[in-house]
């Protein structure tokens, strides 16, 4: 389908075509015509179809180049990843690790669960909607089951314990996932689990639900949801990317730059403010939504929560963990 110059450019920057990748591709066409023109200079006998065939050969040539701006990814491989439906995505293989033990939302799915079919199908919610207290206290038992970056002191509040849903982040977060894959479904007043969902727990267990809350989560679930920025500025679309680049080399400062470098317009995007930069607004919200929201509440990942050395501000280490690896494992 040809992209007209006000519609949305296809790279995901948020644009108009006419101001963002239209310039590239006339370039990209204009390459191509030089080279169909020398072709002809030197072969002046081609037919029509012939050279249909060599401009179609120059156009896939091109989008399977390498580019250096995508860390060696083609624009045929980066158009996969940001707008493939997840079951088509390319060039990675993801899989189901066999033992999801140290996953804090797999975790946290199986209190759910459990609760559920110990009481025929369905629990009681709380007056605000929320899980019950017992559930609650079920899930902040595991904490010490999961790789959880420790604080130097013991944090007043934390993502994976809480005394109640509210204040209760990774639990909170599981929650919504599990109603938004219709794992779960809440009405009049309590959490129920379908005859099909739980058939399908009885002969799967947890592992059968990984791959339907993983893509609930690129497909989805809000990424803005828990944090009180723009909910213009969306990473979605760019979740295998990051995830390519972090599992690569595991800094959360090499990957902020190869976003920057990837998509430049997505800076542009950010709101500009009297502190910060709008390199290193979009360097937190990586951080936040990408690492802390996402990778390590399902355990891909731990970050460690220092940010000052001496005095002097660091960039956070991120440990990549066995379930990272174990469940993607990228062919580029």
């Amino acid at each position: 389908m040809k992209v007209g110059r006000n519609d949305p450019c296809p790279c995901g920057s948020g644009k108009k075509y006419k101001r963002c990748c239209m310039d590239a591709v006339s370039k990209q066409h204009s390459e191509i015509a030089d080279d169909i023109s020398q072709a002809i200079a030197m072969n002046p006998t081609l037919t029509e179809d012939e050279l249909n065939r060599l401009a179609q050969q120059k156009m896939v040539e091109r989008n399977n180049r390498p580019i250096d701006d995508f860390c060696g990814l083609s624009p045929t491989q980066m158009s996969n990843w940001l707008y493939a439906p997840f079951n088509e995505l390319t060039d990675v293989k993801i899989s189901v690790p066999s033992d999801l033990s140290a996953s804090p939302v797999m975790g946290y799915l199986s209190v759910m669960l459990d609760a559920m079919v110990e009481q025929g199908g369905s629990i009681k919610a709380t007056a605000k909607g929320n899980l019950p207290a017992k559930l609650v206290q079920q899930a902040s038992a595991l904490l010490p089951e999961f790789a959880v970056a420790e604080f130097e002191t013991m944090p007043s509040i934390s993502d994976y314990t809480g005394s109640n849903e509210d204040k209760f982040n990774a639990l909170h977060y599981t929650r919504v996932l599990a109603e938004l894959a219709g794992i779960i479904n809440f009405e009049r007043g309590r959490f129920h689990l379908s005859d099909g969902i739980l058939k399908q727990y009885q002969q799967q267990g947890i592992a059968g639900f990984f791959l339907p809350l993983l893509e609930t989560v690129v497909a989805q679930y809000n990424w803005g949801y828990l944090d009180g920025w723009s909910d213009d500025i969306s990473l979605k679309s760019f979740w295998l990317f990051m995830l390519w680049r972090l599992q690569s080399h595991g800094s959360l400062e090499r990957l902020i730059k190869d976003v920057e470098t990837a998509f430049p317009d997505l800076v542009k995007q950010v709101p500009k403010s009297k502190n910060r930069s709008q390199q290193d607004q979009l360097g937190v919200l990586i951080e936040v939504r990408f690492i802390e929201n996402f990778l390590q509440f399902w355990g891909f990942v731990t970050m460690d929560p220092k940010r000052f050395i001496n005095g002097e501000r660091v960039s956070p280490k991120i440990a990549i963990l066995p379930l990272l690896t174990q469940s993607f494992k990228f062919l580029v």
